[in-house]
């Protein structure tokens, strides 16, 4: 495969099927990379919302399916498998949060399985669904992506609902006058009313920063890491289409080899995202005052 060919071939594999306004006003869907570069921010990335919402239902009829057929007889295989995936995470949140909270187990467990589910997408064949998707819509250059964790819109956009939780217990638990405090006397304190006045806006810089860090480090840390492991396999698909029988033959075994060892990347990533919203909401929750 020559450089410039390689090159639209990744290009192509990491651009989002994206629709917006045109230049000319008109909305429809981007054709190349350019013009949803155009769209701007009111561009919608629709394999991305897509895929969220397919694999959303997926977990949701999954466990609908495992509560309906629950029995307290020998269970099933699927029965099995959801009761130890509920313990595991329940045994997560008691060890890590530490307020009182009926919604932040059910949350621990939908974040955990809905984001393990988005990166499993990624064990996929590169251009299996690309490819399927478009013949389905008969434009060989169709703009298809089917990991939605490698969008910074999606993790980013879970980011800000957990940040959006934070916020709001913070303030429920704390007081909107508590939450502030938390703001702006902290870290650094003194006895002596005018000192203290002065340190606010150091404590408020200091604070503010390690708040919004919150939501930046989740997007980020999850988007990075599947971003990385997209693009690897870009790249073995890249030497199965050089027409060179060694690299070929080498693609085989890194494609099977960077699988394996994705599985563990995929589940590691859930979890973090999980553990991280179980401790900034436990943080949360914390009443020091």
């Amino acid at each position: 495969m020559a450089e410039q060919s390689a090159s639209g071939y990744i290009q192509h594999h990491l651009s989002n099927l994206t629709f917006g306004k045109h230049a000319d006003g008109s909305w429809g869907f981007a054709h190349t990379a350019e013009q949803a570069k155009e769209m701007g921010f009111w561009a919608f990335h629709v394999d991305t919302i897509g895929w969220s919402v397919v694999l959303g239902l997926v977990f949701i009829l999954l466990f609908r399916a495992a509560a309906k057929k629950a029995t307290s007889a020998t269970p099933g295989g699927l029965q099995n498998f959801v009761e130890v995936l509920i313990s595991f995470v329940d045994t997560s949140v008691k060890d890590s949060f530490h307020g009182k909270s009926p919604v932040i187990a059910p949350l621990a467990l939908t974040i955990f399985v809905w984001v393990f589910l988005m990166n499993l997408m990624d064990l996929v064949p590169v251009d299996f669904i690309p490819v399927l998707a478009a013949k389905v819509a008969g434009d060989e250059h169709l703009f298809f992506r089917v990991v939605s964790t490698t969008d910074p819109n999606a993790t980013l956009g879970m980011a800000l609902s957990v940040f959006g939780l934070i916020i709001f217990y913070s303030i429920k638990v704390k007081g909107f006058g508590g939450f502030l405090a938390e703001l702006t006397l902290h870290p650094f304190g003194s006895k002596n009313k005018l000192l203290q006045a002065l340190l606010i806006p150091v404590n408020f810089l200091l604070e503010f920063v390690t708040l919004i860090a919150k939501p930046v480090s989740l997007a980020l840390r999850l988007f990075g890491n599947m971003y990385a492991g997209e693009l690897i396999f870009i790249l073995i698909a890249v030497m199965f289409g050089s027409g060179i029988f060694l690299l070929s033959a080498l693609g085989i075994v890194l494609n099977w080899a960077w699988a394996v060892f994705h599985i563990l990347i995929i589940t590691l990533q859930a979890f973090i995202f999980m553990m991280l919203t179980i401790v900034y909401l436990s943080m949360a929750h914390e009443d020091n005052h």
